[in-house]
């Protein structure tokens, strides 16, 4: 549990991490605080999304009728480039499980997979950001975007004390989603070493790992499981 980072300390932790950011005009006020009456936070953790399509920045920053902007904290481009979308709630993950909620909050090494109910709202207790990709499998994570996506995640955890056990993907928080598409335990293996050494650690971008065809269709067979165990 934690009191929000300010946009300027936010900032300042990314670009000691090494991050490329951007910041977007407006963003350090725009939010969507006034759905709960009440300042953002306490924060807990950090939620990894992918944006499942293209080109979508613009879309982040305003989101849609049914669903208003920022949808994140961050975007991040294919290019490295993390795009500050908000600062304060942004609707990014929702409703999330107590189950998850409670492993992400107390930083524990296993992540169960989530409850059915969602009590918990994640969209005033969390960080966000959302990694352009396609999410199917076919579109790949360059190896910038990737590095850029921990040094994000491991500087926000350096800000707040937390270790890596408190970065989740949207995936392992609600059945609804799907997102990110790559192996959150190595995700948080990268952060995790990251946070070993200081923020200015540049030891070379960490390899996105590539599964094989075994392991894909392990993961596939899990995700029919899920689909059936759904039904």
């Amino acid at each position: 549990m934690a009191t929000p980072l300010t946009a300027t300390e936010l900032v300042a932790f990314l670009k000691a991490e090494g991050v490329n950011v951007v910041e977007n005009p407006g963003w350090r006020t725009r939010n969507r605080d006034d759905e709960t009456g009440k300042p953002f936070g306490p924060v807990h953790g950090i939620v990894i999304h992918h944006t499942a399509g293209v080109d979508s920045l613009g879309f982040c920053i305003r989101g849609s009728g049914d669903l208003p902007g920022p949808l994140c904290h961050t975007h991040l481009a294919k290019s490295g480039v993390a795009t500050m979308v908000g600062h304060g709630r942004a609707n990014h993950v929702g409703t999330v499980a107590e189950n998850a909620f409670s492993a992400m909050l107390h930083e524990a090494a296993v992540h169960p997979r989530p409850d059915a109910a969602e009590p918990i709202d994640g969209n005033d207790r969390t960080y966000g950001i959302e990694i352009e990709n396609k999410g199917d499998g076919k579109d790949l994570y360059p190896t910038k975007q990737y590095d850029a996506a921990v040094r994000w995640a491991a500087a926000i955890c350096r800000a707040h004390g937390w270790t890596a056990n408190s970065v989740v993907g949207h995936k392992e928080v609600t059945r609804r989603k799907v997102d990110p598409s790559f192996d959150m335990n190595d995700f948080r293996g990268a952060v995790a070493e990251r946070l070993k050494h200081p923020a200015s650690w540049n030891p070379g971008a960490p390899t996105v790992p590539v599964k094989t065809v075994e392991q894909r269709l392990a993961d596939l067979e899990k995700r029919v499981k899920k689909l059936e165990e759904a039904a």
